[in-house]
């Protein structure tokens, strides 16, 4: 198989590539960048056929796309999840006023939004959502109440897709709807962030008291299969490009190891090295199920293989700098504890990896049950 783009694409990797060198320096917050992306078509390029406002692009030129954009140093995204997770969602299950409605302002980079699954005690076992929607007497609409956690982006969010129980009594997969709700709701939502051992708030708490809801995608009841069918969405080309930006941390280790003198230790070497190699086999393995492969257990395996990687490669980069790496780059303060570098941050980050988005002992599980047939986990009723 030829895991090489070939050269019919060099002219659109070119367009891309010097349009972030012209435009990546000058930019501003994130919510501006989003709008400068918008503006010049780079959101939303496998929207297929319908527009939306959106260029085209083949599956290809999108990861080239990606690829580009992670080697050209540009902000992270923040409209990352409505582009790659609810649009493609709206494109399979949404209704043509729905999809008219927010796929534009996605588009154009004006509306920003964030996930609402994760509960506690229903993170990695999704369908133990504990989170209600009652209709509202004589509406369509829905009043919303319970909690989310882990939930990114929501303090920038402008609205929020949820997965809520609207059938009382209901267990499990059953009886779950997925709604679409406007984050400003004074008094009715609340966020509180959440400080991690990084000293950052990536994430955050979001406390739901009878939000209004009126978007329902899919059907009532129908949620968990629509839930299921965006987390599908999230492997692909955003894998290939988070594997752009694992080459550059890996670069940065081994430039580490070389000034610290590091790499002339046979076990260092054997383990940067095994680290580049499985990084390889990573990359071979997008590309081969890039179109979708149809094995239910391909998001599981990928997965596993990329968070216990970027867990390990997070303990090279403390180990090659030896002692230097216990201590931070800038004296402490009262009003900042602490700093950290790029090595310290990564080894402290990825020690969730094998957490978010599913723990490895649930996609151990999803492997046994759906792909070796293996006898399926007792789980107790919610």
């Amino acid at each position: 198989m030829d895991f090489d783009f070939g050269p019919e694409h060099d002219a659109f990797r070119s367009q891309a590539r010097d349009w972030l060198a012209s435009h990546v320096s000058g930019a501003a917050d994130r919510r501006t960048w989003e709008r400068t992306l918008g503006a010049a078509g780079w959101i939303g390029l496998g929207w297929g056929e319908a527009g939306y406002g959106n260029r085209r692009a083949t599956l290809t030129q999108q990861v080239v796309w990606a690829e580009e954009y992670a080697r050209s140093g540009a902000p992270p995204r923040s409209g990352h999840i409505g582009e790659n997770l609810l649009a493609p969602t709206l494109l399979a299950h949404g209704s043509d006023g729905q999809r008219s409605r927010f796929l534009p302002p996605i588009a154009a980079g004006e509306e920003l939004w964030c996930q609402g699954y994760s509960e506690p005690g229903a993170g990695s076992d999704l369908a133990g959502v504990r989170t209600a929607a009652v209709r509202e007497p004589g509406g369509r609409a829905y009043r919303v109440t319970g909690q989310k956690i882990w939930t990114s982006l929501a303090r920038e969010a402008d609205w929020c897709f949820v997965l809520a129980r609207t059938e009382p009594g209901s267990v499990r997969h059953h009886g779950l709807t997925f709604l679409l709700l406007p984050m400003d709701q004074p008094g009715r939502i609340e966020v509180r962030p959440i400080r991690q051992m990084t000293g950052t708030s990536d994430f955050n708490e979001v406390f739901f008291d009878g939000a209004h809801a009126e978007h329902v995608v899919g059907g009532e009841g129908d949620g968990w299969r629509v839930a299921m069918s965006l987390l599908g969405f999230e492997r692909g080309v955003s894998t290939l490009a988070q594997q752009i930006g694992f080459a550059e941390e890996l670069g940065a280790v081994v430039r580490a190891a070389v000034e610290s003198g590091a790499v002339h230790d046979p076990v260092v070497r054997e383990r940067l090295v095994r680290q580049w190699a499985e990084l390889r086999t990573m990359r071979w393995n997008a590309l081969r199920t890039l179109g979708g492969s149809g094995d239910a257990g391909a998001p599981s395996v990928a997965k596993l293989l990329w968070a216990g990687w970027h867990q390990r490669l997070g303990e090279l980069a403390v180990l090659v700098r030896g002692a230097a790496a216990g201590v931070g780059p800038a004296d402490w303060s009262a009003s900042a504890p602490y700093e950290l570098d790029a090595a310290q941050h990564l080894f402290l980050f990825s020690r969730a990896d094998t957490l978010y988005g599913g723990s490895d002992q649930i996609q151990r599980t999803i492997i046994a049950e759906r792909v070796l047939g293996l006898p399926r986990e007792p789980k107790g009723a919610v």
